[in-house]
């Protein structure tokens, strides 16, 4: 299982993130230097139920901001979209107004790609690079196509991969899909 495995079936368990989650641990005092693991996963384990494993997927997460280490979201997009990549914030910032006429867009910033979900459902996720933006659509009712390749292990969290070569190739053909996978979440 990978670590945003652990995290999507923690949300779906929990209804937290680990934004959440860090929150509550910064008001428990766990984000102290000196916290141990065993304060946190016992925590965790008793007041949301979650497995060993699970506790120490969020444990990561506390050390890492203990340590100064986990940029807080905003910065994390920021970053995402900075330099050679800041030619996609346009992309991001079309299809977040896109879906926001259909309901409330959440936003979850990774190191590498941002995911916009609908509630618990993770729908769109927006990977930038320098010469190219994949784009990746969970939508399970539709078969892959040339243009819409099965997402196959590029993300296992999304079933189908479009690539822009340019800003300008987020189209309405894009646009279709991501709002009848949006729909359809």
């Amino acid at each position: 299982m990978s670590f945003q495995a652990y995290l999507d079936t923690i949300r779906d368990k929990t209804g937290l993130g680990p934004d959440d989650f860090l929150a509550l641990a910064e008001q428990r005092g766990f984000l102290a230097p000196d916290t141990k693991a065993t304060a946190v996963t016992d925590w965790l384990k008793a007041d949301y139920g979650l497995g060993h494993g699970h506790a120490m997927a969020i444990y990561s997460l506390v050390k890492a901001r203990m340590a100064g280490g986990r940029k807080a979201p905003e910065a994390r997009a920021a970053t995402l979209f900075s330099g050679d990549k800041a030619q996609w914030q346009p992309v991001a910032d079309q299809l977040v107004s896109a879906l926001a006429a259909r309901g409330d867009v959440g936003q979850s910033p990774t190191d590498t790609y941002l995911s916009l979900t609908r509630g618990k459902a993770k729908v769109v996720i927006i990977q930038p690079g320098k010469t190219f933006c994949d784009l990746g659509i969970k939508f399970k009712s539709r078969a892959p196509t040339e243009r819409f390749a099965a997402a196959g292990s590029w993300n296992n969290m999304v079933t189908h991969r479009v690539r822009l070569n340019a800003p300008a190739a987020l189209d309405a053909d894009i646009l279709e899909w991501v709002h009848a996978a949006w729909d359809a979440a």
